[in-house]
């Protein structure tokens, strides 16, 4: 398989005069992304960046975001999304980690600039839309291989970042797959690439994925406000959005509220977090379709199942595994089990990673002969949809009986008054752990803890029923938009 950059300089020399992307109310064409790229790969060869290296970029969603990376890819180098709200120092240890070349970040934050400065770490201020400063890059302690294009950061359960080496045939063989998967995923369509580009959703299936699929993306710096995302949406027609189910929650709740109702809208895909089956309802009332919920990780790339169609979905699930992946079910002491039982699914092919950068621990423990352990509990039935339960270090013990917290989670959501709801597990000398949830109520309704918890006794087995209830103003949200059970479990030991 060709290099993605290569691949890519291909199709925007193809028809240049053809819409690639909207951006601030106005369509550019594949010709106008391509004299992007020319310029920056002059800045980053003038600046030192040569094979094998890492640019960091700290900027938001925007055109240069992929002008950027194919400018890298063609010096035989790689770029590495960074996530603004980390904080200071976090970014700094990442930065280090990274053992990056440089950072391209916003020019209109020059605090950023001079923090980095300080660190010791050359950067360049760089406009969404160009152009890349020149600068003085530091090189690299040590390169990589020219078949890393991009690498992304994810925390695991202590918190502490794992840097995540995705490949040109990662990237390549994912996206191809999802785009001969989803039957929506056509030339003449208008993606919104909304989601944010440190995370693989919005990097890969967002930004790269048109490229890849000669399909048309408006791109918008942040969701924030979703009145101004649904203005973006109507102004650039688009026809399809990737999102999360908290980004689709506010724009179905903005659209409730009055906010402008999308009006080309043709599917809505929903991924990196669970989904609550009943805003699929809402979405297809208020945004115009309802939803085809899909599951990946960071490690793949990072599709690995989603529904084909609304003829051919079964609501509750992520839909079949696409096309290139071998999958077992294993348990947690990795033996492996018969199809059709509840497991820990572990998968093998060319959108997997093969590694964790420079880190060998956390390779070795997620990766056996070239099996990558996703760390999920899943069923999968005849027809080969995926089910997921929860994440293997999320299920909560109690007194030798496993209870799966989305289990419990989809009990409380229908208790009339309640909108959001997360389970976990907290401690006891009597039966290791009991149950404890987090809800956040409707607007305009009322219900306490006993309420909640006398609804899950008619509905749960004893065991699986929550001690405890939290009633909070809103759930603790991660960057990447998907609830922060850790930042929950603080606040349960605080």
């Amino acid at each position: 398989m060709d290099r993605l950059e290569k691949f890519l300089k291909g199709k925007l020399e193809e028809s240049p005069g053809t819409n690639c992307y909207w951006w601030k109310g106005q369509w550019r064409t594949r010709r106008d992304l391509a004299d992007l790229v020319v310029h920056s790969r002059r800045t980053l060869e003038e600046s030192g960046f040569r094979e094998g290296m890492r640019l960091g970029l700290m900027m938001p969603n925007c055109p240069m975001v992929l002008a950027l990376s194919i400018a890298a890819w063609s010096l035989g180098g790689a770029v590495a999304p960074l996530n603004l709200r980390s904080g200071f120092e976090g970014l700094m240890r990442l930065i280090s980690m990274l053992d990056l070349h440089g950072v391209a970040f916003m020019e209109d934050r020059p605090e950023i600039g001079e923090g980095l400065k300080q660190a010791g770490i050359p950067s360049s201020p760089c406009g969404l839309e160009g152009p890349l400063r020149p600068f003085t890059g530091r090189g690299a302690s040590q390169l990589d291989l020219p078949d890393v294009a991009v690498i992304f950061s994810t925390s695991g359960t202590t918190g502490l970042p794992k840097a995540v080496p995705i490949s040109h045939r990662n990237i390549m063989s994912n996206v191809t797959a999802v785009i001969d998967h989803v039957e929506f995923l056509r030339p003449g369509e208008v993606l919104l690439n909304a989601l944010p580009n440190f995370h693989t959703l919005g990097y890969s299936v967002a930004g790269m994925l048109p490229l890849i699929g000669e399909i048309s993306q408006a791109i918008i710096p942040s969701f924030i406000p979703p009145d101004q995302a649904l203005a973006a949406i109507n102004a650039a027609a688009v026809t399809g959005i990737i999102a999360v189910p908290t980004m689709i929650s506010m724009l179905v709740g903005s659209v409730a509220r009055g906010g402008e109702r999308p009006r080309g809208v043709n599917f809505v895909i929903s991924g990196g977090d669970k989904l609550n089956v009943e805003m699929d309802r809402r979405c297809g009332e208020l945004l115009g379709a309802p939803i085809l919920e899909g599951y990946g990780l960071t490690e793949c790339s990072p599709v690995v199942a989603v529904n084909r169609s609304y003829d051919k979905r079964r609501l509750g699930t992520v839909g079949p595994i696409v096309k290139g992946y071998e999958w077992q079910i294993r348990d947690l002491n990795d033996n492996l089990l018969e199809d059709g039982s509840e497991g820990v699914l572990w998968v093998k092919g060319p959108s997997v990673t093969a590694g964790y950068f420079r880190d060998r621990e956390n390779t070795q423990a997620r990766f056996r002969d070239g099996w990558f352990n996703t760390g999920d509990v899943v069923r999968i039935d005849p027809d080969g949809y995926v089910t997921i339960l929860d994440r293997a270090t999320d299920i909560i013990i109690v007194g030798g009986f496993n209870v799966y917290p989305q289990e419990v989670e989809l009990c409380l959501l229908e208790h009339p008054a309640v909108a959001a709801a997360v389970a976990v597990g907290e401690r006891n000398s009597m039966t290791g752990e009991v149950v404890k949830a987090f809800v956040v109520l409707k607007e305009g309704a009322s219900a306490s803890p006993r309420d909640i918890i006398d609804f899950a006794k008619d509905k749960l087995p004893h065991f699986k029923v929550p001690r405890k209830v939290v009633i909070l103003p809103e759930l603790p949200i991660s960057s990447t938009g998907k609830v922060s059970r850790r930042a929950l479990r603080e606040m349960d030991a605080q």
